[in-house]
């Protein structure tokens, strides 16, 4: 697995390409603590005012705080709204 991991890297550098799409990782965008944009997900876990949790490839995001919100759910993102306290990303082995 990570011989396959470091050839991905190598060929999107050669390539040019972004990390997040070679690597299949998600690509997170925190605005302040009002906003976090999740792209390249792989769907909505577990939603409640307290906490988010977005699948990603191999793990998940966890989005914790008060009155959040799924604003937008689309296959090219989810966004969170409300007062974010934390942003965690959760690996499988």
């Amino acid at each position: 697995m990570k011989s396959r991991r470091r050839w991905r890297r190598r060929l999107g550098e050669i390539l040019d390409l972004p990390q997040d799409i070679t690597l299949d990782l998600p690509r997170v965008t925190v605005l302040g603590d009002l906003q976090v944009l999740v792209e390249n997900h792989r769907g909505v876990i577990r939603y409640a005012p307290e906490e988010v949790v977005i699948a990603m490839s191999g793990g998940r995001v966890a989005v914790r705080g008060r009155d959040l919100g799924l604003t937008v759910i689309s296959s090219s993102g989810v966004t969170i709204t409300g007062l974010v306290d934390a942003v965690r990303f959760e690996r499988f082995p």
